[in-house]
């Protein structure tokens, strides 16, 4: 019961900073698949798909081939068949999968995001969930988050 509460904790904060900060600072902090991110930092969080290596890279490497999909091919359910294969491709090869990022190339295709995007809110608010996860994670476990940074 304690680590469902402090998983709940850890999915609020990290939602409710992105979140505030969007709203605070007018540039987008928050997108849909930070919510999936946070269930496994929070919920799983000795899961390779949880590790920082995996939030932060898989969410940057999934965002950018959607990008230069969507800037070569356009946004159509073929082009977005294609990013989200050669996202998951590039994750497994630098091995930073991250479930979540499997959305991102369709997100930046159908928004027609600009490259910005990268920055902020996959790079800003990756490293938001990632640095909540291990404060909350560490507080009062004997397990320890991460369990690998690169």
């Amino acid at each position: 019961m304690v680590f469902i509460l402090w998983s709940f904790v850890g999915a609020v904060v990290a939602i409710g900073l992105t979140g505030g900060l969007s709203v605070l600072s007018g540039i987008p902090w928050l997108m849909a698949p930070f919510g999936a991110s946070c269930v496994l930092a929070f919920g799983v969080p000795d899961s390779p798909l949880a590790q920082p290596r995996s939030i932060i890279g898989g969410h940057l490497i999934s965002t950018a081939v959607g990008l230069c999909v969507g800037a070569w091919l356009g946004s159509g359910w073929v082009a977005g068949a294609l990013a989200v294969g050669l996202a998951l491709a590039a994750m497994q090869l630098t091995r930073t999968v991250h479930a979540p990022a499997g959305a991102d190339p369709l997100i930046v295709m159908a928004a027609h995001a600009p490259i910005s995007y990268l920055i902020s809110p996959v790079l800003a608010g990756s490293l938001i969930i990632v640095l909540v996860a291990w404060c909350v994670n560490n507080l009062g476990r004997q397990n320890r988050y991460p369990r690998y940074w690169l």
